[in-house]
C-alpha cells in the first residue's frame, strides 16, 4: 500500500505516551500528536544537518544578494521553518505508557515548501496519519516571514525521505 513505512523513504523515532499527553479518559489527547509531529520534525531536520531555526544558512550570500535591497534585513539572518497547514486523522487510541513509532517523510517539495506525512503506530497497529506544511522563512523582527527558497543542499539531503509520488 502506498504511503507505508519502508526503510528507504521514512524517517523513525520513538515517543512514550506520558500522563500529561492523556485526557480525563486516559487517551492520548489529540493535541499531543501535534507536539509530536513537531518534534519528530525537528529530530529529522538534525538527522539531516538542518537547523531549525540557522543564524547562518549555507545559501546566505545568495540571500543576502537576493534580498540587498529588501526591508528588514539586518545583518543577520535568520531563517526559519514555520508551518502554514496541519491536520491529523486518528485511527486507534493509545494510552498512558505506550510506545509510539513516528514515521515523518517527505511527501512534496516545492521552491520554498515541504510537505511532511507522518504516521503513526502502536505494536506495528496504525494509531494516526498526520500533515504538515512548512515554509522556508527568512525571520524579520517586527514584520511578516518571508518566504525564501531552499538551497539545493537540503533539498539533496531531503531526497533519500521523499516519498514516490502518488
Amino acid at each position: 500500500m502506498a504511503g507505508e513505512p519502508s526503510s528507504n523513504s521514512w524517517f523513525r523515532c520513538r515517543r512514550i505516551v506520558e500522563f500529561r499527553d492523556t485526557d480525563a479518559a486516559g487517551i492520548a489527547h489529540f493535541s499531543a500528536f501535534f507536539f509530536w509531529m513537531e518534534s519528530a520534525e525537528h529530530e529529522f531536520l538534525r538527522e539531516l544537518g538542518i537547523r531549525v531555526v540557522d543564524n547562518a544558512p549555507e545559501d546566505e550570500e545568495s540571500l543576502r544578494r537576493e534580498l540587498a535591497s529588501g526591508e528588514g534585513v539586518g545583518r543577520e539572518l535568520e531563517v526559519s521553518w514555520p508551518r502554514v497547514s496541519v491536520s491529523a486523522d486518528y485511527k486507534a487510541a493509545v494510552r498512558f505508557g505506550d510506545t509510539l513509532d513516528v514515521f515523518i517523510a517527505v511527501a512534496e517539495r516545492g521552491t520554498s515548501s515541504i510537505t511532511y506525512r507522518f504516521r503513526f503506530e502502536n505494536s506495528g497497529n496504525l494509531v494516526a496519519i498526520g500533515t504538515v506544511v512548512v515554509v522556508r522563512c527568512l525571520m524579520r523582527h517586527g514584520m511578516k516571514p518571508l518566504p525564501v527558497k531552499i538551497p539545493a543542499g537540503i533539498s539533496e539531503r531531503m531526497l533519500a525521505y521523499q516519498l514516490p509520488s502518488e
